[in-house]
């Protein structure tokens, strides 16, 4: 399962493709391989990907994964349910110097 994170990053189903809408200036169709079914929860962002290959399934997600992963600072993109994002401080200083 992959969750999204975004203001205005979502995902849905087009027939049996997955259309991710994930910042780009298009977006982003993902044809699933033989074997493989993406189903999309709209209300909590989360796709699923189901098959019989466990290999396949894992790679399949790695893929999407990799087309927007998620981001240090705001923690936006894709990634695994569950997955901890390490963070990181923004700029520190800012408005500190007299």
């Amino acid at each position: 399962v992959l969750e999204i994170d975004g203001v205005g990053y979502r995902a849905e189903m087009d027939g049996k493709n997955l259309k991710l809408f994930v910042g780009y200036s298009h977006p982003v169709v993902v044809e699933p391989p033989a074997g493989i079914s993406f189903d999309v929860e709209t209300r909590t962002r989360q796709i699923s990907i189901k098959g019989y290959d466990r290999q396949q399934v894992g790679q399949v997600a790695a893929d999407i994964r990799k087309i927007r992963p998620p981001e240090p600072y705001h923690g936006k993109g894709i990634h695994y349910l569950g997955e901890k994002i390490r963070r990181k401080a923004g700029k520190a200083g800012k408005g500190a110097k007299k």
